[in-house]
């Protein structure tokens, strides 16, 4: 399989979104969906989807730090993965997101973005970059 890619890091008050090609295995941050009103959110991300034409999709799914149960944005995040198929008819995928938004906090402030607005702003792609990469790294050849 050739193409881009979108990844998603789902949040109640943002979702952070990602690109990526599977043929070059490189991810980059895209933009931040803010709003809690549904129809906005998806509003922007049909936008994004006609856009860059993506083959499939990938959602962070949280999980718990030690790895046991489930996470309480699990259900959240299962529920906007079924209507991102729903509604774009796409393959979605599932990649784990522990610990993204704050290792893309650390990476936004060793890239020169200290104030934290700066960075809150940037924040939810850095994530989604990071999540996507990461099921890029892990995932890629098994779509190909």
């Amino acid at each position: 399989m050739r193409g881009c890619l979108l990844g998603f890091d789902f949040g109640l008050a943002r979702i952070g979104v990602a690109t990526g090609e599977l043929e070059t295995g490189l991810a980059s941050a895209l933009a931040t969906v803010g709003g809690e009103a549904r129809a906005a959110r998806f509003a922007a991300i049909s936008r994004l989807i006609e856009e860059w034409r993506p083959v499939a999709l990938v959602v962070g799914m949280p999980r718990p730090l030690d790895g046991e149960g489930a996470h309480a944005l699990e259900p959240r995040c299962r529920r906007f993965a079924n209507q991102l198929h729903g509604r774009f008819g796409l393959p979605v995928f599932f990649a784990d997101e522990r610990l993204s938004s704050i290792e893309a906090g650390r990476a936004l402030r060793e890239a020169g973005v200290q104030h934290w607005r700066a960075r809150k702003e940037k924040l939810d792609a850095a994530a989604a970059r990071l999540i996507l990469q990461h099921f890029l790294d892990t995932h890629r050849h098994a779509i190909s």
